[in-house]
């Protein structure tokens, strides 16, 4: 048992324990361990496609017999470039089973981004769908790939494909602990790229400890709940959820892509009990003029990630639609989840909640990194726990950077309250100074959202002759509303100090964002020195 004991821990499910014992497992036993409980049950719905968790394993062994048989071993790594789907599902555990590393690739990426992924991580294998191969032809990598086409995956590995073939497939050779399962790229929303290290032992952490957390407080069934699986299976978040999924015997009912009015049709018609979603995806819940809260009584259990959740739209969806959201964090370097707001209990609307079990976190100083900071005091937020990265492939500098003395160094800043909950103010890269003053852009964010004509809102400093920076605003307006940025100005005058109010607005169609529903407020900046750039120049 842990010798410290935090604040957090009294508020913990009674279910829940501070420690829980970790399995040494690979990600491939999960899906085996469900396939001998639960045979017969359905796995996964993608559309018109069904398989149960003994169709899945079978698909899953034919095709690593497969990939065996064209040469495939331990420790390779292949790039897995597949939107939501069946194949990218059979794919992922089959590689698991020969103990392969599963390169992430976005399927939207381009071959530039394409080009830098794959010579970064040194992958030799690929699979995607005949479309991305053109992508490698670009880029000129097409000879150095055993290139494998998703298109006809089903065909041989389910219908066509006898599970006699599996007597091919080598002894299983996996140690948890050091070999490496994903290099999970990380979004690149602060600079370049990274590839995150995520061993089998840190994916398989996550999943017992969201389970401990979440599931035995909820007492969700195991197997028979549904989980609507909308989150990127290349994402991290996505990645994870499916794991849990297979883990619990419950069934993935999996789309593609986000598309608002499909999702809706998916909730009617097949009830899903378990919802992981994203701010975007309940922003636009949200507003779907049809949505009830008859339609969505069907969900036990919604938890959000990937970025804040502004606490307004918390509130309106629990008025308008009656359906609790827990608030969490995550990182690509947490596989993915640290914090949540416990299901049973205290619950803090705006809060990332508490740590899970075996999970430290405490505040430190952001000059030093050194001193833990007292209590409602903001600095760098770091963690402690089995679900940590090992580090970033091929980049010991930034893993001296990011780990040291057992804990990761986040990059976001947060404070803890003296409960022990733990809320995100921002990140170090993203604060503005203003004149001296310290502005967190979530801070500002939150009270835009209030506003009743704002869909989404993204705050980011820009460069000020006088005040160093200042306040930039782009907002996305309801559809049908109206308003000045006078308007906005002097509701924000009214809820923030004058220094934190924006001095400047954008109102656009909509804000960019990453593939998971991330808003980038990278994009946005590059975009405002662009324009500044060119006014510089004519200027001249």
């Amino acid at each position: 048992m842990r010798e410290l004991i935090r604040t957090w821990h009294e508020f913990y499910p009674k279910e829940a324990p501070l420690e829980i014992e970790i399995p040494l497992l690979s990600l491939y036993d999960l899906l085996e361990h469900s396939a001998q409980l639960y045979p017969t049950n359905k796995a996964v719905i993608d559309g018109e496609k069904e398989l149960t968790y003994l169709e899945l394993k079978n698909a899953s062994d034919c095709f690593a017999a497969d990939l065996y048989n064209r040469g495939f071993q331990k420790n390779n790594r292949i790039a897995l470039m597949l939107p939501n789907c069946l194949e990218y599902i059979i794919a992922y555990y089959a590689i698991h089973r020969l103990g392969g590393v599963v390169v992430q690739v976005n399927p939207l990426y381009q071959p530039n981004e394409l080009d830098y992924i794959l010579r970064d991580s040194e992958a030799t294998w690929f699979i995607g769908h005949d479309k991305q191969k053109k992508k490698l032809e670009q880029i000129g990598l097409t000879d150095e790939f055993t290139i494998i086409s998703a298109n006809n995956m089903l065909e041989n590995s389910v219908y066509s494909w006898s599970v006699a073939g599996n007597k091919d497939l080598p002894e299983m050779d996996i140690n948890p602990k050091e070999d490496l399962a994903v290099l999970q790229y990380t979004g690149g929303t602060t600079g370049k790229s990274k590839g995150v290290m995520l061993t089998h032992f840190n994916l398989i952490s996550n999943v017992h400890q969201d389970f401990t957390f979440t599931a035995n407080a909820l007492q969700l069934k195991i197997p028979g709940e549904r989980m609507l699986g909308l989150i990127p299976l290349f994402h991290v978040f996505g990645n994870g959820r499916l794991n849990s999924s297979v883990y619990a015997g419950s069934t993935y009912i999996t789309l593609e892509k986000f598309e608002l009015n499909k999702v809706v049709d998916l909730i009617r018609k097949h009830r899903p009990t378990i919802f992981p979603g994203v701010p975007t995806m309940y922003i636009a819940l949200l507003n779907h003029p049809d949505l009830t809260a008859d339609d969505l009584s069907c969900f036990k259990y919604c938890s959000c990630g990937s970025a804040p959740l502004p606490i307004e739209v918390i509130n309106q969806f629990e008025e308008k639609l009656g359906i609790s959201i827990s608030e969490g964090f995550g990182m690509s370097e947490t596989s993915p989840t640290t914090h949540r707001n416990p299901v049973i209990g205290q619950r803090k609307p705006g809060s990332i909640g508490i740590p899970y079990p075996n999970t430290d976190a405490k505040i430190v100083d952001i000059e030093t990194g050194i001193h833990e900071l007292p209590t409602g005091q903001a600095g760098e937020l770091i963690i402690k726990g089995p679900q940590v990265t090992k580090g970033y492939w091929k980049n010991l500098e930034e893993t001296a950077t990011a780990l040291r003395d057992g804990w990761l160094y986040t990059g976001d800043i947060a404070r803890m309250d003296e409960e022990g909950y733990f809320y995100i103010v921002g990140r170090k890269k993203d604060m503005i100074i203003a004149s001296g003053y310290n502005i967190y852009p979530i801070e500002v964010e939150d009270i835009i959202y209030q506003h009743p004509s704002v869909e989404e809102a993204c705050v980011f400093g820009i460069p000020d002759k006088y005040r160093g920076e200042t306040v930039k605003a782009a907002i996305v307006l309801k559809k049908g509303m109206c308003v000045t940025e006078q308007e906005i100005m002097d509701f924000c005058y009214k809820r923030l100090a004058r220094y934190k109010v924006p001095r400047r607005f954008e109102f656009r169609e909509q804000l960019p964002k990453s593939t998971v529903g991330k808003i980038l407020r990278r994009i946005l900046l590059e975009e405002e020195m662009e324009k500044q750039t060119t006014i510089t120049k004519g200027e001249r």
